[in-house]
């Protein structure tokens, strides 16, 4: 084992799933305030910049989804292999051969993006004006793409390795950075050039850039990543171990944004201000679930270590403990959020109308998050244990049969509300969903053997 890795095969299992989780809430709250700072600095540009920015985010988050598919795959791989002892050399040579191949297939989708960018963001709308807009943003997000793509493989290898604290600092090291030198670029200041819209991308690509550099320099020293471990042997083995759950885990994180985009097709017929205080509140909601997502982060290496070491009964266990806080921490979002919606809404919203619908999304739907949490938590266990395919299906399932379906049919019949109890049934529909692929891999019972699934 690397000289930076925790063995989260002994010892409490609660202590293993802090370990990762509780570091990875600060990066994934640092990375989503990039986010807001890039709307907050734009907005200040007039109408075009933010309006460019709601096109590109749904997309880019979309393609994101390959970098976090694949970060998946190969923390499955390499924390498994951790696990059954297959010694650092073989360790090694999986983490290299999954950021190579983040390397390759990521200048391809930042090449395709580039070249498309006229056809697909016109399809989705934009306006000449805007239009103009995008094409200063795009060329250098796209330019900064595979730096993102490789640097997100070199944390999720730390982390396969029980390393949660170094992923996090260089998450929230670039986050810093990048929102530092984001109003530099856009209204150039000092010596910078003044690169308006384009200036956000640029920022970011700087960012990103420094972070992937820092996470090879650490990765290299802390010997979690050599190049002298036989690159080019058994490559065809690690590709098909990692892409066998990457791919099917990149295709379940890409469900949720496109899903997003069609259910705010539906808030669009209530009218504008609807929208904006839909946006408004998932925006918070994006905010109140970072634990959650932090824990989703942390479960996959404790499950994975433990099941390439053949201790089920604590991969069980770490589920087991993390449906229980899903549990717990949902009830204090539900009552928080509950309790304190109409400030909320008022502080983020942009007016009183937004803020209405706002407020009433964060009643509501609040009181279900905990559903979306054991959702995210038992599909990256599954993913753990090298069953992607098992929550891809369950989140196809939320989206195309509850989700979507709930959305429409709900606002035909009463309106906003309508769709905010299609969310609330989704979440649930994900919780209890989560729990039985978690058993169906056997993930929740402890003791009963694992059930192969009925031939097709």
């Amino acid at each position: 084992m690397a000289a930076h890795s925790r063995n989260l095969t002994e010892g409490p299992v609660w202590r293993a799933l802090a370990s990762v989780s509780v570091p990875m809430s600060v990066g994934i709250f640092a990375v989503l305030s990039v986010g807001l700072a890039d709307a907050y600095f734009l907005g200040r540009l007039g109408g075009e910049p933010l309006a460019a920015v709601g096109y590109i985010v749904p997309v880019i988050t979309a393609i994101t989804s390959l970098s976090i598919g694949l970060s998946a795959g190969a923390n499955a791989a390499v924390s498994q292999a951790i696990g059954r002892g297959d010694g650092e050399e073989d360790e090694r040579r999986l983490a290299l051969h999954a950021i190579g191949l983040g390397l390759v297939l990521s200048v391809l989708v930042a090449a395709a993006v580039w070249a498309a960018q006229g056809p697909l963001f016109s399809a989705l709308g934009a306006s000449a004006s805007v239009m103009e807009e995008i094409r200063l943003y795009v060329p250098w997000w796209a330019a900064s793409f595979p730096f993102l793509v490789v640097a997100m493989l070199i944390t999720a290898v730390f982390r396969a390795h029980g390393s949660g604290t170094t992923a996090a600092v260089l998450m929230a090291a670039q986050a810093i950075v990048n929102v530092c030198i984001t109003p530099v670029f856009i209204y150039g200041l000092g010596p910078a050039p003044e690169m308006g819209t384009g200036g956000a991308a640029f920022a970011t690509f700087l960012a990103r850039v420094a972070m992937m550099a820092a996470a090879v320099v650490w990765a290299l020293r802390t010997g979690v990543v050599r190049l002298d471990c036989g690159p080019w042997r058994d490559l065809r083995k690690s590709l098909v171990e990692i892409t066998k759950v990457g791919a099917p885990a990149a295709f379940s994180n890409a469900i949720n944004p496109a899903g997003m985009a069609a259910v705010t097709a539906a808030v669009a017929t209530v009218g504008t201000a609807a929208v904006a205080g839909f946006g408004a509140a998932t925006r918070v909601q994006s905010l109140a679930i970072v634990p959650l997502m932090a824990l989703s982060a942390g479960i996959g290496p404790v499950v994975g270590q433990n099941w390439g070491a053949d201790k089920p009964e604590r991969a069980a266990t770490a589920l087991h403990l993390a449906v229980g806080f899903c549990l717990g921490y949902g009830a204090l979002v539900a009552v928080v959020l509950w309790t304190f919606a109409e400030p909320l809404a008022l502080a983020i919203a942009s007016s009183e109308e937004p803020a209405d619908y706002t407020a009433d999304y964060l009643r509501l739907v609040g009181l279900s998050l905990f559903g979306y949490g054991i959702l995210v938590v038992s599909n990256a266990a599954v993913n753990a244990r090298s069953k992607a395919l098992w929550s891809m299906g369950l989140s196809l399932a939320r989206n195309l049969a509850v989700y979507l379906p709930g959305a429409w049919a709900g606002v035909a019949v009463l309106g906003y509300t309508g769709i905010l109890w299609a969310a609330v049934a989704a979440n649930l529909f994900g919780a209890l969903g989560g729990v039985w692929i978690g058993w169906r891999n056997g993930l929740w019972r402890v003791g009963l053997p694992e059930r192969a699934p009925a031939p097709a």
